[in-house]
């Protein structure tokens, strides 16, 4: 396996390292992953998180795996397992189909080499994303986005933030807004660590404070990454985004999404046939790990909690995708139409 290097994720000599994302920002901390058992509560407990990544996280581990002697047989039983770590983010499953689809033959060489290309693959479309977004970024804007869509949830500069590191490479003069994205703070922890590291200025707002920043003015474009896209353009993402696309939709703000094509579920009709992530409640109740172990909840209480939303096609201004900049939710499954470049 080649040395590959992206801020979440690295390989070394045959072996494969994460970021633990639920350390940061107190602590950079790499972990080895030695078993797919290691890998997969990796993805499910969030220490490598971002629908782009954990399909890339996959993949490369699958290509060592193969490589390093492991039946054929039992890499698929394993492939599947990490197929159903998490079931909302869609490029988990896409990564894992597409290394079983060259799975017979069986052929470690070539399950690995495959998997490399999945890892350059988003590099290069992160920086197509980025270059076609950036175009919608103008000078004194103020862009709000929700969650983590940066470099940390990709191989590349990212989808969301990733139209934001473009905006700033070209010299552009912005502002951003991030909501802290409750429950698990992603906005907070991560997009706000990132931004610092781009030097972007940037306010971070209690997710509940974004509508009233839209209605003072205060929110010139949204911009926000997805965990999957239906054919009809509806978008499942970090839960409060679909908050936001009403609140902008009410306010005559451009709402945007970004994001690769291998984002799109051409067998999912609409957000009603995305499946939803529901996990457990005491992260709503409380909080542990990084942020310390605290309990804010009335004892007794319970709660809900739903990793994603739904956000209609009828809310989303466009869709930027490698391959251009689409208005159109009728056109998102015919890539090769092409779509628009710039706002």
């Amino acid at each position: 396996m080649d040395d590959l290097n992206s801020l979440g994720l690295r390989t070394r000599a045959g072996k494969v390292h994460i970021l633990d994302q639920q350390r940061l920002p107190q602590e950079l901390v790499w972990l080895n992953i030695e078993t797919t058992d290691d890998m997969v509560r990796a993805i499910v407990d969030l220490k490598v998180r971002g629908a782009p990544l954990i399909g890339v996280a996959a993949a490369l581990w699958l290509g060592r795996l193969a490589e390093g002697g492991c039946s054929q047989q039992s890499w698929l039983e394993q492939a599947q397992q990490l197929r159903a770590a998490r079931p909302t983010a869609v490029n988990l499953a896409w990564a894992v189909d597409r290394l079983v689809a060259v799975s017979e033959p069986w052929n470690p060489a070539q399950i690995n080499a495959l998997a490399i290309t999945v890892f350059n693959e988003d590099v290069e479309q992160c920086h197509r994303i980025g270059e076609i977004g950036a175009d919608l970024i103008q000078d004194g804007d103020s862009v709000m986005t929700h969650c983590n869509a940066g470099a940390l949830a990709t191989a590349g500069i990212g989808t969301a933030v990733g139209v934001l590191a473009a905006a700033k490479a070209r010299g552009q003069l912005f502002s951003v807004i991030a909501g802290e994205t409750r429950p698990l703070l992603q906005g907070a922890r991560l997009t706000a660590w990132e931004l610092r590291q781009l030097d972007i200025p940037h306010r971070l707002i209690c997710d509940s404070a974004a509508a009233f920043m839209m209605s003072r003015g205060e929110v010139d474009k949204i911009v926000v990454g997805a965990d999957r896209i239906a054919a009809n353009g509806d978008v499942a993402n970090k839960i409060g985004t679909y908050a936001l696309a009403v609140a902008a939709s009410h306010h005559g703000i451009p709402f945007y999404v970004a994001a690769p094509w291998s984002t799109v579920d051409i067998t999912a009709a609409g957000g009603a046939d995305i499946p939803i992530e529901w996990r457990e409640q005491e992260e709503v109740l409380g909080a542990a790990g990084s942020f310390g172990n605290v309990r804010w909840a009335a004892p007794g209480s319970e709660a809900a909690n739903p990793a994603f939303d739904i956000t209609p096609a009828a809310l989303i201004t466009g869709w930027i995708f490698e391959h251009g900049l689409f208005l159109d939710p009728a056109e998102i499954v015919a890539p090769q139409s092409g779509g628009v470049v710039g706002p």
